[in-house]
């Protein structure tokens, strides 16, 4: 078979697009896959804490609000509501959160976010996904912990799992929040 160069470069060439297509194609399976894990796991956690789409809920299970927390990159945590029982036991607990997370809103309400888990116990996972370690002395006068957002309520750009969410903002926190 007599090949000319100027085919020969064809072929070449759509051999190495259909190389660099096949790797892009198994890069966003295995982006696939780990953001579904991410999923999995905030769907459980969703399904165990809806009940705390109302701050009411929160409150009347013990949680207390401590200011909202911004990024000094931008982005946000929110108002944490912490329960203090909660973080005393070290437990890990899907339907129990140490911290509800909520978005201060333009209208002056509350939206839920996310949830944090906390523990000194560690490393610690929750479903397999493993705990952030925080040392000690840090912003919050804690000794060292072991925390986890989830994102289960408001996308993150950053990840399901990042402690800040650029798409959350304190701007319209009030004083007493």
């Amino acid at each position: 078979m007599n090949m000319t160069p100027d085919f020969c470069n064809r072929l070449l060439m759509a051999v190495a697009v259909l190389a660099a297509c096949t790797t892009l194609a198994r890069a966003d399976q295995d982006a696939a896959a780990s953001v579904s894990g991410a999923s999995l796991l905030a769907g459980k956690v969703q399904a165990a804490n809806s009940r705390f789409l109302d701050v009411k809920a929160a409150t009347a299970e013990g949680y207390a609000p401590i200011p909202c927390a911004s990024g000094i990159t931008g982005g946000a945590m929110g108002i944490h509501y912490v329960n203090g029982e909660y973080l005393k036991d070290d437990k890990i607990d899907i339907a129990r959160p140490e911290a509800v997370m909520y978005e201060p809103m333009a209208d002056g309400t509350l939206k839920l976010v996310a949830v944090e888990y906390i523990t000194s116990k560690g490393p610690a996972s929750l479903d397999g996904q493993l705990f952030n370690f925080n040392s000690a002395p840090n912003r919050y006068g804690l000794g060292e912990f072991y925390e986890l957002h989830v994102w289960a309520w408001r996308g993150n750009p950053t990840g399901t799992f990042a402690d800040m969410n650029p798409k959350v903002s304190c701007e319209h926190a009030t004083p007493t929040q």
